[in-house]
């Protein structure tokens, strides 16, 4: 991206430029992106029907969906074979590997769940004194 579509009148960063990481964001952590990804990571390549039943909450509409926008994206190849009857397989790219790093983090971090309930339940309580 050219240096100036980030910069307002004043030289000023843009609100919605001004994390670098914010673009990342958007990619990967979509709604269906990450379990789609880790399904994919975890258990390799996959027809649609075995990730329909790994990841049970999506709705076949949406998954083909976020399938197509990972092929887009570089993070899942889909690989068509002309049999009868047809066959689809999909699984995750070198780029989607790459995210690996990432949500092994993010896997880490995960163990302050329990204090990020707490500290909700300390804020709901403090609001309810309050109300």
């Amino acid at each position: 991206m050219r240096e100036d579509t980030h910069l307002r009148g004043g030289g000023e960063v843009a609100p919605e430029n001004a994390c670098p990481i914010a673009p990342v964001v958007d990619i990967v952590f979509s709604r269906w992106t990450t379990p789609i990804l880790w399904a994919l990571h975890e258990y390799g390549r996959q027809r649609f029907v075995e990730l329909e039943r790994r990841i049970t909450s999506i709705t076949p509409k949406v998954l083909t969906q976020r399938l197509r926008a990972l092929e887009r994206d570089g993070l899942v190849v889909r690989s068509y074979y002309a049999e009868v009857p047809p066959r689809v397989e999909y699984e995750i790219s070198d780029l989607g590997r790459s995210l690996a790093p990432l949500f092994a983090a993010l896997a880490e971090w995960s163990v302050n769940l329990d204090e990020v309930e707490r500290a909700r339940q300390d804020y709901d309580v403090r609001k309810q004194v309050r109300a």
